[in-house]
């Protein structure tokens, strides 16, 4: 499990700017009007070697600037409660607001970690201005410009200090798969079908799913865990503390998970949303199955299938060797075969390829379409092995590492899929100095 920190504070003191800077991605727009963060702020950062989930709650809130000091409280209260510590953000250009009073008041009762940053402090004038947030009694402050990322340091250092450490939790050793997907896809449903049981309450209205639950499923002699999480939607719905809770948890389950079933709305298609679900799952290396609910809905010709999945290929490129199953949770169509595939992306992701067998079959292709040459010199790739992680990673030993690009990488990979079989499953290649 790793850690969640919370940035909190009230619109336009620089979270997002602050969290740019440490997710090293231009991941939110930054834009000075208040509440523009639309996206989903979430990312993965790490400092001296401590890992850590970044949730900044800026994106969480809606409405007039009457309705944020509501939000704003309800989002301090859920960083509370789920969060492992708190950063609390104010800014120097302002001074202490009446807002900053509010929320300082919510975190001086809690347990936690909290860390009073002080940021756009990038002159000594503003350093001497920033003393008046002693006010806030939260204590010593960390003054900071996000801008430019002076001061970050000391307060990084400060909160993976404090982070607790997470004791390993004792994981049965089954298979986990997530089923996500935006509200109203058709998750609980699906599962409900799984297990033949009305054990989920199934609305149509979206969020009925508040929280991940875990069910063991032991069919087809294959046994393993089915989580569901609840719906992931998008920020400007999210009017409801309780689906910023449940965004939260969903980012746990595919973080905690081997294979993520993406579920999807085929009346809806692979909008933005379920996009971001895809690449998430991507970035944390899981196995994935996209699964097209509800086609039974959508009008038919004899193309539709082929064309649509066509499109969801030609968005997730270039990680395209994933496998889509359209499905029909209502008429119980292929939901078996949906579950089929998740077992087989996790066979996959779980393969181990013997060194020998590796060299025997990809050297010869490599030396028939070698490493393009770089400056007049020639790269050879001299051995390769596969890497003991819990997903598959492949090290290419050769005496010119840094003159492999991208596109031969890729290249690498899709050998490596072609040969061995990793449909569902991030693949990673390194070139490593022989």
């Amino acid at each position: 499990m790793s850690n969640i920190v919370a940035v909190v504070g009230r619109p336009n003191v620089g979270k997002s700017t602050f969290f740019n800077r440490l997710i090293k991605r231009r991941e939110a727009i930054v834009d000075a009007v208040s509440g523009v963060t639309r996206d989903r702020h979430y990312g993965k950062t790490d400092w001296n070697g401590k890992e850590f989930s970044l949730i900044d709650t800026g994106g969480y809130v809606v409405g007039s600037d009457d309705v944020f000091e509501a939000e704003i409280d309800k989002q301090v209260e859920l960083a509370i409660e789920e969060a492992d510590a708190i950063i609390f953000m104010v800014d120097v250009e302002s001074g202490v607001t009446g807002m900053d009073e509010d929320v300082a008041k919510l975190l001086r009762k809690v347990k936690k970690p909290v860390f009073l940053v002080v940021n756009k402090v990038d002159n000594n004038k503003r350093l001497e201005d920033a003393v008046e947030f002693y006010s806030l009694g939260l204590g010593e402050y960390y003054a900071i410009a996000s801008i430019n990322g002076s001061g970050t340091g000391d307060l990084l250092d400060a909160v993976v200090e404090a982070l607790p450490e997470k004791e390993e939790e004792e994981e049965d050793e089954l298979p986990r798969f997530a089923v996500v997907g935006r509200p109203n896809a058709g998750k609980s449903s699906f599962i409900n079908a799984l297990i033949g049981e009305e054990r989920y309450i199934v609305t149509d209205i979206a969020g009925t799913t508040r929280d991940s639950i875990d069910t063991k499923y032991n069919r087809f002699g294959f046994e393993f865990n089915l989580v569901d999480t609840a719906g992931i939607r998008r920020k400007s719905k999210v009017k409801e503390d309780l689906e910023f809770y449940s965004v939260m948890r969903s980012v746990r389950a595919i973080e905690h998970c081997d294979v993520c079933l993406v579920v999807l709305d085929a009346t809806r298609g692979f909008d933005g949303q379920v996009q971001n679900i895809f690449w998430l799952a991507e970035r944390n290396r899981k196995g994935v199955v996209i699964l097209v609910n509800k086609w039974d809905l959508v009008e038919k010709d004899t193309k539709t299938a082929k064309e649509f999945e066509k499109h969801i290929r030609n968005e997730i490129a270039p990680f395209t060797d994933v496998p889509i199953v359209f499905i029909s949770v209502l008429n119980k169509q292929r939901i078996f075969k949906a579950i089929e595939t998740a077992v087989e992306v996790y066979k996959n992701r779980t393969k181990r390829i013997k060194t020998s067998v590796l060299n025997e079959t990809l050297l010869p292709i490599i030396e028939h379409q070698p490493p393009p040459a770089y400056k007049g010199k020639f790269v050879k790739i001299k051995y390769i092995m596969q890497l003991p992680t819990p997903q598959p990673q492949f090290a290419f030993f050769c005496n010119l590492p840094q003159y492999i690009k991208e596109p031969y990488k890729r290249f690498l990979e899709n050998k490596l899929r072609e040969e061995f079989d990793f449909t569902g499953v991030p693949v990673s290649v390194y070139m490593r100095k022989k």
